[in-house]
């Protein structure tokens, strides 16, 4: 079952990711699909920010993996939107259990390699500060998370 939320502003996206923060658990995986600008990273940022995470948050554009550990877990922040053919052989799942929180902008890049359970979130654009998210849950325990928080 998918999950629709519509995030009025960035606040509004700052919120349903500090609500999905709140259930969190070690080896969690987040996937964030959408254009360019559609607020995938002002989630990760709202994510961060209730882990108690104090850095400033920026995609990884260029870095791939921006590792943070001074919060209640450590988050791994992955942007797959460089990568190319190297996606299979960088070590991106090694990530999935070192007992933090995963989160992959542009994860439909790497989907070959995502686990089995995980939760997708697809950012639309509806107009300037309007988005559409859309939550697809993978496994009971992101089923649940999604039932919680929305």
């Amino acid at each position: 079952m998918n999950y629709k939320f519509t995030s009025r502003d960035e606040e509004d996206t700052l919120k349903l990711a500090q609500n999905i923060e709140s259930e969190k658990f070690p080896n969690m995986v987040i996937c964030l699909n959408g254009e360019l600008g559609s607020g995938k990273t002002v989630f990760v940022k709202g994510f961060a920010s209730s882990l108690g995470i104090t850095d400033n948050i920026t995609s990884p554009t260029f870095n791939i993996v921006k590792e943070y550990f001074n919060g209640e877990l450590p988050l791994y922040h992955i942007d797959a939107y460089r990568l190319e053919d190297e996606k299979d052989n960088i070590g991106l799942a090694d990530y999935f259990s070192k007992g933090g929180v995963t989160i992959i902008e542009w994860a439909e890049l790497v989907d070959k390699v995502l686990p089995e359970e995980r939760l997708e979130i697809e950012f639309r654009l509806v107009d300037e500060n309007t988005r559409v998210l859309i939550l697809k849950p993978y496994g009971k325990l992101y089923e649940d998370i999604c039932e919680s928080v929305l």
